[in-house]
């Protein structure tokens, strides 16, 4: 019985895996005094290998760069600034998964997997709103960026958020758009155009996580045939006073 447990644990966390390199996402949230990466999909925060969170940006209210310390935990990853930031971003890489045709996955790129017939390697990203007039930096290290077009944090709840997704640096069309992805994660709200933009409208007081992904192709690799990426953009959508 303890081996056929331990079995179908196994299999249950590949297939977790599995599962979060297409459809998890990434986003931060402020617990306890500390700004949590987290995970997961609508109400699911699952635990991750935190050596996956491979970068983390701050910036001030000019847009200028502030220290912040990527801390590893057992099972999460944490962000610590330098000083309170305006803005913060951060990246995962979820590692390169292979296929072969009988639908088994491994975690290694297609040249060490015999039989493979799709590989993949997933990237997540989030950018996260603090302050009202925060000067937007270059987010270059961001692959796929949902950048806002109005300050999120003064639109208000119920009105529309003008936005505008980018891919590798250029507006991409046709990208859905998920309004509430911590609350209702499967909710298409919208798709960009052809110049990459779209509205969302802001629904929550509380944190509001947008969120879109894309799959793309990929030639000439000798470990994988697509790259995903996952980005969103949060923040709070009403000031609250203590």
């Amino acid at each position: 019985m303890k081996n056929l447990t331990a079995t179908l644990l196994a299999t249950s966390l590949l297939s977790l895996t599995i599962s979060s390199a297409s459809a998890h996402g990434l986003w931060t949230e402020q617990r306890r005094g500390n700004v949590e990466v987290i995970y997961g999909e609508g109400a699911a925060d699952d635990a991750y290998r935190p050596e996956k969170v491979s970068r983390a940006w701050a910036y001030d209210m000019a847009g200028e760069m502030i220290p912040v310390t990527v801390e590893r935990l057992t099972d999460h990853a944490r962000l610590v600034p330098l000083s309170p930031p305006a803005l913060m971003a951060v990246a995962l890489d979820n590692g390169m998964w292979s296929q072969t045709a009988d639908k088994k996955w491994t975690n290694l790129g297609r040249s060490k997997v015999p039989g493979a017939v799709t590989a993949i390697q997933t990237y997540k990203y989030s950018l996260a709103l603090y302050e009202p007039g925060a000067r937007l930096p270059a987010l270059d290290g961001l692959k796929m960026v949902i950048v806002p077009l109005a300050d999120p944090l003064r639109v208000g709840v119920g009105k529309a958020l003008p936005v505008k997704v980018l891919v590798d640096g250029k507006p991409a069309a046709d990208i859905k758009l998920y309004g509430d992805f911590r609350a209702n994660p499967d909710h298409v709200s919208a798709q960009t155009n052809a110049e990459g933009r779209a509205e969302i409208i802001v629904g929550n007081e509380g944190l509001n996580v947008i969120a879109a992904q894309t799959v793309l192709p990929v030639s000439g690799n000798p470990d994988i045939s697509e790259r995903g990426l996952f980005t969103s953009l949060t923040f709070v959508g009403a000031e609250h006073k203590h």
